[in-house]
């Protein structure tokens, strides 16, 4: 059965790509004259600030800022990161007159921390020319004097991170895991198919922001990078990202291309599928890489079953559990060119999805138990523990030739050789 999907997919993928490149090829001059109509984007902060020129962002003042989070009241703190700290606030007539009530988050730049006014403007530029529905909305900024804060909508769900890792409580199921990976997979490929194309470059978990109704999008964009044009095939820059996340030729040569965001998916996919971290020391050494030690055993059946979270026992079925995992290989490919478009990918996420629905209401019709969807199969029917560790067939398997090996120094989320090394253990955004 996974043979056969292997098969389908790898021509499905072929033909869209031609199709890509055909119309790439027969589009050359709109996305030149596209491009010269965007926004000039300010080039440091003292541009900004001479020259707004995002229309649908609000400026805000210091004040008004200390009036939204009742003068940065601890208990008002969802998070902190290397960016700095995010308070949940309220913009309301008291802070503004006339400003219609509305929930935010508040990120505030620790000046002693590792990011800065770079990192600070790409959120503004990126986010106030980008609108899509899996992107988090940027309302306003302020950039009083030193201070540097960001102002977005509150994503009353939290991060992704919070859900999928947490110890305790209700966790995700298949279903709600699925549609969050394709909404963060329309992201990317809106940012992948901008006029100016536009690489993520730090693509994890606690990135993703869920709202109240556990829609997912992506925050902080910090790290975010103009694309390749023209007959570029990559952007050159320093190795920033967070570690277990950056694909591996990124790490290695510095050369930054979208291919690099579809690496980061496939990893962030993988953890959706077996409920562990992409880098987690309290595994056995084998298993602390996650894509090291996992994506040798997602084309195997049997050994891919015995290794997916055991907290989703009863959601799925076989043959879905093995597109998925046959999905997350492709992207997690050592060479570039063998990974899927996000597009491409969104198109798969979209034909499974519709493809589980059509089941479940059958299902449904059919007059099935609402307890669970599908049958567990025989064979992986154990307790939870036995599925949780290792498994006999995985310990043999060797790492990915050409991956490095090396761990950031002082146990540092953002991995970068340079000595701007950004540090961000404890990395939340604006709804964590």
């Amino acid at each position: 059965m996974g043979i056969c999907f292997s098969i389908e997919e790898d021509q499905m993928l072929q033909q869209h790509q031609r199709l890509q490149q055909q119309k790439q090829e027969q589009q050359p001059v709109q996305c030149e004259k596209s491009t010269s109509s965007a926004p000039l984007a300010p080039r440091d902060v003292k541009d900004l600030r001479e020259s707004p020129v995002y229309s649908n962002v609000d400026i805000f003042t210091y004040e008004e800022m200390r009036l939204a989070t009742k003068r940065f009241r601890p208990d008002l703190i969802l998070g902190e990161g290397g960016f700095g700290i995010v308070y949940k606030g309220v913009i309301d007539e008291n802070v503004r007159q006339g400003y219609k009530t509305t929930q935010v988050a508040i990120k505030e730049l620790n000046r002693e921390g590792f990011q800065g006014d770079r990192e600070w403007l790409a959120e503004v530029n990126y986010l106030g020319q980008l609108r899509h529905p899996n992107l988090v909305k940027l309302i306003g900024y302020c950039c009083e004097d030193e201070h540097r804060l960001l102002v977005y909508e509150y994503m009353g769900s939290g991060s992704l991170e919070r859900h999928l890792f947490r110890r305790v409580g209700s966790t995700l199921t298949w279903s709600r895991r699925m549609k969050i990976a394709l909404d963060a997979a329309k992201g990317l490929a809106f940012l992948h198919g901008a006029e100016r194309p536009v690489i993520y470059r730090d693509f994890k978990t606690s990135n993703i922001l869920l709202d109240a109704d556990f829609n997912a999008k992506l925050s902080d964009f910090g790290l975010a990078k103009d694309g390749p044009m023209g007959d570029q095939t990559h952007v050159s820059t320093r190795v920033m990202g967070t570690y277990g996340y950056a694909a591996p030729e990124y790490v290695m040569t510095g050369h930054l291309t979208s291919r690099s965001d579809v690496y980061g998916f496939g990893v962030v996919l993988l953890e959706l599928l077996i409920g562990r971290r992409a880098l987690d020391k309290s595994r056995p050494s084998r298993e602390h890489n996650l894509v090291e030690w996992a994506r040798p055993l997602l084309n195997h059946n049997k050994k891919l079953l015995r290794i997916l979270d055991p907290r989703l026992e009863g959601q799925y079925s076989d043959k879905a559990a093995m597109k998925v995992a046959h999905l997350a290989y492709q992207c997690l490919s050592q060479n570039p060119k063998g990974r899927p478009l996000m597009n491409q990918v969104v198109e798969i996420l979209e034909n499974f999805q519709s493809q589980e629905e059509n089941l479940e209401e059958a299902i449904l019709q059919s007059g099935g138990s609402g307890l669970t969807l599908y049958e567990v199969p025989k064979d992986t029917t154990r307790t939870q523990s036995q599925r949780g560790e290792r498994e006999p067939e995985g310990q043999t398997s060797n790492p990915g030739k050409g991956r490095s090996k090396s761990e950031p120094p002082n146990d540092c989320d953002l991995y970068s050789p340079s000595p701007d090394l950004l540090c961000n253990d404890n990395s939340t955004s604006s709804g964590s």
